[in-house]
């Protein structure tokens, strides 16, 4: 491995981290004393809205497991696509899987909250 790839390692790694410490906050705040179905229901739609481009939690995974799978087409060109067809799929299951069950979930805790 080149020192890049270490640096580039290296800030995936961070990165990953704070994205950890991020997500257990929301975890907290999701479990706290006091959190009803409507505030719940706003939660889970952070998670998937595009209020704030670039968007929610899961486009951005989905987006980042897309660009894996394009990098994935170029560095294993003689392998018939066999790691970008996982990854491919992987970003679908985020938006199609993920991020309809959580709208779901959403709407069924908070009709009202629904976006027009």
């Amino acid at each position: 491995m080149t020192a890049r790839s270490r640096t580039r390692l290296e800030r995936v790694r961070a990165s990953v981290g704070i994205a950890c410490l991020a997500l257990q906050q929301i975890q907290d705040d999701v479990a706290a004393d006091g959190v009803g179905q409507e505030e719940l229901a706003a939660i889970l739609r952070e998670l998937i809205e595009d209020t704030d481009p670039p968007g929610g939690l899961i486009p951005a995974l989905a987006q980042l497991v897309t660009v894996a799978a394009r990098r994935a087409e170029h560095v294993q060109p003689d392998r018939c696509g066999d790691a970008s067809h996982y990854l491919h799929d992987s970003a679908a299951l985020l938006t199609d899987n993920a991020g309809a069950r959580l709208l779901w979930a959403a709407r069924n805790l908070d009709p009202q909250g629904d976006p027009a």
